[in-house]
């Protein structure tokens, strides 16, 4: 019996959202996180290379976003930019281009916050990816870990972070991690215990960047 017109419409037009959810699973998303707390703003320099790199790194499909950890970092608004760049290569780089461009703007004005809110960043970095429907996914964190909430910021709760990896960036010591070692030891170690138990299927630390920038990102890919 031959299919009807409409029928076959409907069919085809199914076969297209398909084609076009199957074609995300090869695409990489990527958050990172930048902390902006008291003297970590100095390292915002080394932050800037790495987002040269990623910007370098990435192909067209891929989708970058690069945000603030500040007071209070569960808001749009502290995202710096944020791009799924287009499939066409020339099209891709130029939005390569206007990231860099506005990224450069952030580093020149960049101001030290009170406090340290990584958890809210987490969740809202989630979110972002899990928008994207990339099938890498990957948040960035340029941070200390050192997380210092300001009165009334609540994160003492459960966060999900499925099938996303974490990668640790330049986490500098602490000048009492200095003093006594085991609280940078324990600092590294809660955080990993905590974003795995949320679901992360990984937790990495690099803080060489100069001779392992390529472990960002999914080596998988």
């Amino acid at each position: 019996m031959k299919k009807s017109l409409p029928v076959l419409i409907i069919l085809f037009a199914a076969f297209l959202l398909s084609a076009c959810g199957d074609s995300r699973k090869h695409t990489q998303a990527v958050y990172m996180l930048v902390d902006t707390s008291g003297t970590y703003t100095k390292q915002i320099n080394k932050a800037a290379r790495v987002i040269n790199y990623l910007l370098a790194t990435l192909n067209p499909g891929d989708s970058l976003a690069v945000a603030k950890v500040e007071t209070r970092s569960f808001t749009e608004k502290d995202i710096i930019d944020k791009v799924t760049f287009d499939r066409r290569p020339s099209e891709a780089t130029q939005q390569k281009r206007a990231f860099k461009s506005r990224i450069e703007a952030f580093t020149r004005g960049v101001h030290g916050s009170a406090y340290t809110d990584i958890t809210g960043g987490l969740i809202q970095a989630a979110e972002y990816l899990n928008e994207t429907r990339a099938g890498k996914k990957t948040i960035v964190i340029f941070s200390d870990m050192q997380e210092e909430l300001g009165k009334g910021t609540v994160r003492d709760f459960p966060i999900k972070l499925n099938g996303i990896r974490i990668v640790a960036l330049n986490v500098s010591k602490l000048g009492t991690d200095n003093a006594d070692p085991r609280l940078y030891i324990d600092r590294l170690a809660h955080w990993k215990a905590r974003v795995l138990k949320a679901g992360a299927t990984s937790w990495e630390v690099v803080n060489d960047l100069d001779n392992n920038m390529e472990a960002i990102l999914d080596p998988r890919r």
